[in-house]
């Protein structure tokens, strides 16, 4: 049966959240499945995380607990909400759960699983859990993570994971947009969105990653002078300010399947291309200046997850769904590479969606893996 697990935050979620209510509870809402009820917790947990999404009824906890180990699907401050996320902040409301789980529920082992784009931000948490250095976010506004209490996971997952969400974003960005305000000045040459065939050029699509990168540092350097503006004619009482970012899904790997081969169809995790470019529901099209240097940008973000898995000692495993439309296998790749010691495993599930969509087995028989790898460790 799935619960409800409230969480104390460590410390205050402040402005993050606009609820008055959840700010003055000061708790976590997670989801829970436990594997047998009756008896109690079992000696181990998987924690699902993802920074923004309601992970209370993932679609892992079910199939978790039936391997015998209970699931606990989290809930940060920032559920439902990429636009004001920043990374630091979901570290300390990780550093909560992982501590509430151990010293409140008495579960020996936790299994920090990053699920999509919790992928870098857990590669994030257990690096600064192991050795922390952060004090702020970069664009302030972010816990000091050297006096965050973040308990290590004793082992991480990496499940359908991209390598974090600035390199995502960098690499979905529309360089054909030309102006930030008017989205319908097209540059020609860079439009990926008329008919260039089944195959591109590899050429012109090394000129469109350069310009995506081009695009990405002209919105980064607004948001820097936009920050020193506000300090100037507000003497800092105005923290941040939202803004919108238009052209968030045209990645060549949505029209190209070889660029990074694998068992998907062509298109997104949206559906029709012209469409999940434009509406506000894909990643990064809405932010504000803090968490734009937070979780956006390439140049300012922490939560590269190769980088900080370079510095993580725990168990990792890194598993991919081979018809993933969002996370291809080369992120996969990238993240298992950046583990710098032997407890690793590289896990391909073949034929299975971002989503796990398909046939049920491969849902069970990626998850029975996970558990048998985790409780190996």
């Amino acid at each position: 049966m799935r619960e409800l697990v409230p969480v104390p935050m460590q410390d205050s979620m402040g402005d993050d959240v606009y609820s008055g209510i959840a700010r003055a509870a000061g708790l976590l809402w997670c989801g829970r499945e436990r594997a047998d009820a009756e008896a109690g917790n079992s000696d181990t947990v998987f924690v699902y995380f993802h920074p923004s999404s309601n992970f209370v009824n993932h679609y892992a906890l079910t199939p978790t607990a039936a391997q015998g180990v209970d699931a606990v699907g989290v809930v940060t401050r920032y559920a439902g909400n990429d636009t004001q996320v920043i990374l630091e902040n979901c570290l300390a409301d990780i550093g909560s759960v992982i501590r509430h789980l151990r010293e409140v529920e008495g579960y020996r082992k936790v299994v920090l699983v990053g699920n999509s784009g919790g992928g870098g931000p857990a590669a994030f948490y257990q690096a600064q859990a192991e050795t922390p250095t952060v004090r702020d976010a970069p664009g302030g506004g972010g816990t000091d993570l050297t006096k965050a209490t973040l308990p290590p996971a004793d082992a991480v997952i990496l499940l359908n994971a991209h390598a974090g969400r600035a390199s995502l974003l960098s690499q979905w960005l529309d360089p054909a947009i030309v102006d930030e305000n008017a989205p319908f000045r097209r540059d020609p040459e860079l439009d990926i969105f008329v008919d260039r065939g089944d195959t591109l050029d590899r050429g012109w699509v090394r000129e469109y990653r350069a310009a995506q990168l081009a695009r990405m540092e002209r919105i980064t350097a607004w948001v820097r002078a936009q920050q020193i503006e506000l300090d100037e004619r507000y003497g800092g009482t105005v923290p941040d300010m939202a803004f919108t970012v238009h052209g968030t899904c045209a990645d060549p790997r949505f029209f190209d399947v070889s660029l990074d081969p694998s068992d998907r169809d062509p298109g997104t995790l949206w559906g029709d291309p012209i469409s999940a470019n434009l509406r506000p529901t894909t990643p990064g099209s809405t932010s504000t200046l803090r968490s734009w240097l937070s979780q956006w940008s390439v140049t300012d973000s922490n939560g590269y997850g190769p980088d900080c898995l370079r510095h993580v000692s725990a168990p990792v495993m890194v598993v991919y769904a081979t018809g993933d439309k969002g996370c291809f296998p080369s992120m996969a790749q990238d993240l298992y590479d950046s583990v710098r010691h032997p407890s690793r495993k590289l896990l391909p599930v073949k034929g299975a969606g971002h989503y796990f969509e398909g046939p049920s087995h491969l849902l069970t028989g990626a998850v029975t893996e996970m558990v048998d790898w985790a409780l190996s460790v």
